[in-house]
């Protein structure tokens, strides 16, 4: 979950907002949501214990159609626009414009991650999921240093004041509905497990728990660093994609800064990682469903044709890609996704009961959040949903021709969800 998004999205919440206070509340707040929707995939993991994510449930749920939306979102927006804002974010953190050397040609250390991630992933199964532990493991060892650093200079630091200069000013309502979509790409990362679920151990009892630790656990972390990055020095931070290097270069110096940016990039890294370990297992479900070549099905270790499609696709976006206009359209388009599947759990032969209960408070508080403020920025700043729209659209178009033009004969799995009868 710790990926590009939290060390990138503040400085453009804080130019929204216009206060480091309603930047750590829409953190909050984009929190609570997740942990709602963590609880929601959970549920949905132990109704549906297979690989496959978002594809997989609406497929099952409610139609082929809407899981080969899903699935094509991942495909477009999720998988390969996510590695290549992560990779693109890495490459600005570990070579900014400043310090970048003239031999190194632009978008080449983040199309290297993309490679290398891919071969890691794509050798064993099980070496790429040792790497991913292992740098994870580091990440959150250098962020809790930063974070105990940042500590030690509280009583002599000048921290910043309530509201900053330059702010984009409007409607507050729509700034925290347009902050929280932002906010919301970074937790995205809650329902990561779900698509390993038919190889993990227990996947009805394993799969909801790690969702919910994980995310609580991060929950936490973000607050913190947040509350950092906005607090230590607004004014240099606000607008800026680097905030926590700003941060830390005002917190304790040069060295401070050049740690903080160390720690960011090792974060990134494990970002491109797990997206890398999660998105071809979703194509190897879509092709094993006949929704997508069969080449690119679950073979021996680990899907290496949906890997290679994953590479391709990632490098060729990380030559477009711009920070700020990729968080509005990866936040609207994957939020939305992710209620719509959460949306599942209200069909009865899912939660395998005729009439509603309890259980259904967290994902109808994660859909009707989530739904309503992609509803306030749609209304109020309809451009930037076009992405979204034609990202849908498109997948649709594509469904309709695969069913007069199949890629292959279908293999839809057999298993399905089990009805109440």
């Amino acid at each position: 979950m710790v990926g590009a998004g939290v060390f990138t999205t503040s400085g453009f919440t804080l130019q929204s907002l216009g206060s480091p206070a309603w930047v750590v509340l829409a953190w909050l707040v984009a929190g609570a949501i997740a942990l709602a929707g963590a609880d929601a995939y959970g549920k949905l993991a132990r109704a549906m214990p297979e690989s496959g994510g978002e594809y997989l449930f609406l497929s099952r749920a409610i139609h082929p159609a809407f899981g080969f939306v899903a699935g094509w979102i991942s495909l477009i927006a999720g998988f390969s626009g996510g590695i290549a804002y992560a990779a693109t974010a890495f490459e600005s953190y570990l070579f900014p414009e400043t310090h970048r050397p003239t031999w190194i040609s632009e978008d080449a250390p983040a199309i290297f991650l993309i490679v290398v991630t891919g071969l890691l992933h794509g050798v064993r199964g099980r070496v790429g999921v040792v790497a991913q532990n292992v740098v994870v493991a580091i990440k959150l060892g250098l962020l809790v240093v930063l974070l105990l650093l940042a500590a030690t200079t509280l009583p002599t630091h000048p921290w910043g004041g309530t509201s900053v200069e330059g702010g984009e000013g409007g409607f507050p309502f729509v700034a925290f509905a347009q902050s929280l979509v932002w906010i919301s790409f970074s937790y995205l990362g809650f329902n990561a497990a779900v698509y390993l679920t038919e190889e993990a151990e227990e996947p009805e009892r394993t799969v909801p728990w790690a969702l919910l630790l994980g995310t609580s656990t991060v929950v936490v972390l973000y607050l913190l660093l947040n509350a950092v990055f906005v607090y230590a020095n607004p004014e240099a931070v606000v607008g800026k994609p680097d905030v926590a290097a700003l941060a830390a270069q005002a917190l304790g110096g040069d060295w401070f800064g050049r740690l903080a940016r160390m720690t960011v990039v090792i974060a990134l890294v494990t970002s491109v990682f797990s997206m890398m370990m999660a998105a071809p297992r979703v194509y190897a479900k879509m092709a094993a469903d006949g929704l997508l070549p069969g080449v690119l099905r679950f073979e021996g270790d680990s899907p290496r044709a949906a890997i290679v499609l994953q590479v391709l696709l990632a490098s060729g976006l990380v030559y477009w890609s711009t920070l700020r206009d990729l968080l509005d359209y990866l936040g609207l388009t994957l939020s939305v996704c992710a209620a719509c599947t959460v949306s599942c759990l209200f069909v009865p032969r899912v939660r395998k009961a005729t009439t509603p209960t309890p259980s259904l408070v967290l994902p109808g508080i994660y859909v009707a959040s989530t739904l309503a403020t992609a509803g306030v920025l749609a209304f109020m700043k309809p451009a930037q949903v076009v992405g979204t729209v034609l990202t849908v659209a498109t997948g649709a178009i594509v469904f309709i021709m695969g069913r007069y033009l199949p890629i292959r004969p279908s293999r839809q799995n057999d298993r399905d969800v089990p009805s109440s009868e």
